[in-house]
């Protein structure tokens, strides 16, 4: 999986239906679109820059709002670990290098179908990162999808994750 998209609940087909015909315009002939067990959460497999999927969405909704109905979010996820700590820490240490030394970072977390404890991830891997927090204006974001037994991991620029909603309120503002 390299793209996590969320719902409303009960409408998933629709939306893989959406998302497959998005991957397949951009160039990806058979992305694995995946309706997880979790209600309004599904995963994509694509053969394309998971980034720039994003990116292409989110210029087609600035062009036609009406194109995109039913993904409300879109995350592209650079790493799949584990979900256990351990594994967590080591890849974010391997992609925190892409946060150069004058760029603030925060950690953001969603959990699913997970006991494991926000605050302790956090602790563990705020420890490895020298660079400065910001909880507002974050050059980057270390972004920690926990969905069961296994983490989406990556570490991007605020504008590489897709809110429909907040993209069609930005448009009317």
């Amino acid at each position: 999986m390299n793209l996590i998209i969320t719902c409303a609940r009960h409408l998933e087909p629709e939306t893989k239906e959406e998302l497959r015909e998005f991957l397949e315009e951009y160039g990806d002939s058979d992305p694995k679109v995946t309706i997880t067990s979790m209600s309004g959460i599904l995963t994509a497999e694509t053969m394309l820059d998971p980034v720039e999927v994003v990116g292409k969405i989110k210029e087609t909704l600035l062009d036609e709002p009406w194109s995109v109905r039913y993904c409300l979010r879109i995350i592209p996820i650079q790493r799949i670990v584990e979900s256990k700590i351990e594994e967590i820490q080591k890849v974010v240490e391997e992609l925190s290098k892409e946060i150069s030394k004058d760029e603030k970072y925060r950690i953001s977390i969603e959990k699913r179908n997970s006991d494991l404890s926000s605050q302790e991830i956090i602790k563990q891997i705020a420890s490895k990162i020298e660079n400065k927090v910001s909880l507002e204006f974050p050059d980057k974001v270390v972004l920690i999808e926990i969905l069961g037994n296994k983490t989406g991991i990556s570490v991007l620029k605020k504008s590489d994750i897709l809110s429909t909603e907040k993209t069609k309120r930005s448009m009317s503002e």
